[in-house]
């Protein structure tokens, strides 16, 4: 699905002990996938969902910011809470080591307040097609009014107001 040169991405460069890797991109674009693909190429990888910074309605890049971000930044271990999309509340805490290699993805992690914390920043495209079936697939049909009516005009806003495409290091192709 995607090819990513091992060599450049066994070398890119840090602002800090972690290595901050955001891979953005609209629903059911891939970004799950090529995060996997990253980390099997790098080892030393912790993955952070964007999912699980959902909150009443929203995407909380604030808390994302200070559990994650902030003290990264700072060389110093993190730690995030877990949102359960089942219970609709703040689940389990999730530890993520310094010194290793980080990846945000997901819808919206690497919106404006965010980008100065990455060290690389990945946006992956795909037709609106794709990624609805994709997410049709993945959610069921009963799933299909939220995607159409919801997330996806959420999304295609995003893209147009914030312009995380624009600052993207590297396009890839999620199909």
């Amino acid at each position: 699905m995607f090819e990513i040169d091992k060599n450049f991405l066994k070398n890119l460069p840090r602002k800090q002990k972690t290595l901050l890797i955001g891979i953005d991109g609209c629903g059911g674009a891939g970004k799950s996938t090529l995060a996997r693909i990253v980390k099997d190429i790098l080892l030393d990888v912790t993955i952070v969902k964007m999912d699980d910074f959902y909150y009443k309605d929203h995407f909380d890049w604030q808390r994302l910011k200070s559990q994650v971000f902030e003290p990264l930044s700072k060389n110093l271990a993190a730690e995030y809470q877990r949102y359960d999309w089942n219970t609709k509340t703040l689940a389990e805490w999730h530890k993520v080591k310094i010194g290793e290699t980080v990846i945000v993805e997901g819808v919206y992690s690497t919106r404006k307040e965010l980008v100065g914390f990455y060290d690389y920043k990945i946006w992956v495209d795909c037709p609106r097609e794709i990624r609805l079936k994709r997410g049709l697939e993945r959610d069921g049909e009963k799933a299909r009014e939220i995607w159409e009516k919801v997330w996806m005009p959420a999304e295609d806003f995003y893209v147009e107001i914030d312009l995380p495409r624009e600052r993207a290091d590297l396009i890839l192709k999620g199909y």
